[in-house]
């Protein structure tokens, strides 16, 4: 597994627009959450051992945090064709085991993990009420293997400041995980 840190977007930056298709079979696009207090974008996927890891907390946080008003969103947009265990048909039975509340979609064209400069998995974007980036950093200090407990504890305080009218703490720790599985020839340029 290839360690890849998130790229860090600049913060204000304008949440990207997105349309995608959901494990129900509905469209969800970003208007769909017009109005909530905070959006909470997460790419993700079914294999990587990074998601894998933090996937329990990914769905509790989920239904946590939707039960106090804000969107979430899981984005799956790793390639099928060499990522089998990815596919649509395995998101809707991962989302269906864990107890996703929140949207699972899936990029197919990786145009949306491109507009968010989403480089691993997981990978989190969180927006404020103007959909202006307000945090995107690590879930917490836990990763496979070194011990530390999953808690959420960052991505939870970010969260909470949002949710009270305040900013994240400025000191931000990029995500680790698994790079984005790329389509041969659509690698973005700041891959690699």
């Amino acid at each position: 597994m290839a360690r890849t840190p998130s790229t860090m977007l600049p913060l204000g930056t304008a949440a990207p627009d997105f349309k995608l298709m959901n494990v129900d079979g509905r469209e969800v696009a970003l208007a769909d959450f017009a109005g909530k207090p905070a959006l909470l974008v997460m790419f993700m996927c079914n294999h990587c051992p990074f998601v894998v890891h933090v996937a329990d907390e990914l769905a509790r946080l989920g239904s946590e945090y939707i039960g106090r008003g804000v969107a979430v969103v899981g984005i799956n947009s790793n390639d099928t064709a060499t990522h089998p265990a990815d596919s649509p048909e395995r998101m809707v039975a991962e989302a269906e085991e864990r107890g996703y509340a929140f949207p699972y979609l899936f990029d197919e064209t990786q145009a949306v993990a491109k507009a968010y400069r989403a480089a691993c998995t997981p990978d989190f974007f969180l927006f404020d009420q103007d959909r202006k980036l307000v945090y995107r950093g690590q879930l917490d200090d836990s990763r496979p293997g070194n011990g530390v407990p999953v808690t959420g504890k960052d991505l939870r305080a970010a969260l909470d400041a949002v949710i009270a009218r305040a900013a994240p703490a400025s000191e931000q720790r990029a995500s680790l995980g698994c790079n984005i599985k790329w389509k041969a020839g659509n690698e973005p340029e700041y891959f690699g």
